[in-house]
């Protein structure tokens, strides 16, 4: 950690209290984490995953509970990776670790072309990676570095691009029903965050596959929630807590909601007035 002034240091004792403040309230009101669960946390070398481990491992020594932490990398062989950073950086922390090497890049290089979009196959494949790794470890849980801004970022790609109204759980049962996927970061704010990172100067490394693709939806998407927080600071978490307070009948999925059956409920009794002008 860098070197902080009086002042400094007390902006980032509320930081961190307000961190672990905002992630253990996420933990608690969706059970993310029980006794004796082992817990594998994916780290990328991003700013957001960073925190996510230190505040967990901030909250273990803490909590009422006993759980694990296995600290987990994909090497996706992306050309300049510093392959030596993670390995450096989680060797001082008491934590065990594993660094899983798999060339997806070459993959993501071979089958999307030239100035589309890289993100969608590249998480696909990670994401396929880091579940049979969790598997094989036998992790109960599976920690993922996404907070409260990419959860509202997400629900208007889906609403925009996608035509339809989800967004990131903070918990999630996988497809094949084998992993649990936990969000710890979910009430966190991006900003939040970015500070403590810089505060922590945590060693980060960015990435070089869709990092400089400036035409993502994503990227429109945040750049118009930041212009709407401008103008309406709170807006942000105004539309995160309405994905917390869903309404079905208020919506129109016939799913969710039993529509067809909508009944008045008439009282068969009553008689027509004889009057036909009637004052109310």
């Amino acid at each position: 950690m860098r070197e902080l002034s009086r002042k400094e240091k007390t902006e980032f004792n509320k930081l961190q209290k307000r961190l672990r403040r905002n992630a253990g309230n996420a933990i608690v009101d969706y059970n993310m984490i029980e006794q004796d669960d082992r817990v594998m946390v994916c780290l990328s070398g991003g700013k957001d995953s960073y925190g996510m481990l230190d505040i967990l491992l901030s909250l273990r020594a803490s909590a009422p509970i006993d759980f694990e932490l296995i600290a987990v990398n994909l090497d996706q062989k992306q050309p300049g990776f510093p392959e030596q950073v993670l390995p450096e950086y989680l060797a001082r922390l008491d934590i065990p670790y594993y660094i899983l090497e798999k060339d997806t890049y070459s993959i993501v290089r071979e089958k999307i072309p030239e100035g589309k979009t890289t993100c969608g196959l590249c998480s696909r494949l990670r994401r396929g990676s880091l579940y049979e790794f969790a598997a094989d470890i036998g992790a109960s849980k599976i920690a993922l570095g996404h907070h409260r801004d990419d959860i509202v970022e997400t629900l208007f790609l889906n609403m925009f691009f996608g035509g339809s109204l989800k967004a990131m759980p903070p918990k999630l049962l996988s497809d094949d029903r084998r992993n649990v996927v936990i969000r710890p970061l979910a009430y966190c704010r991006e900003r939040d965050l970015a500070a403590f990172a810089d505060y922590k100067a945590f060693p980060i490394i960015p990435c070089n596959l869709c990092g400089s693709q400036e035409n993502l939806q994503r990227v429109q998407i945040k750049q118009m929630l930041r212009d709407w927080e401008r103008q309406y600071p709170g807006r942000t978490e105004t539309i995160f807590r309405s994905i917390c307070n869903v309404a079905p009948s208020q919506l129109g999925d016939t799913a969710l909601f039993d529509f067809s059956s909508l009944r008045a409920e008439v009282d068969t009794d009553l008689h027509l007035p004889a009057i036909r002008a009637v004052n109310l």
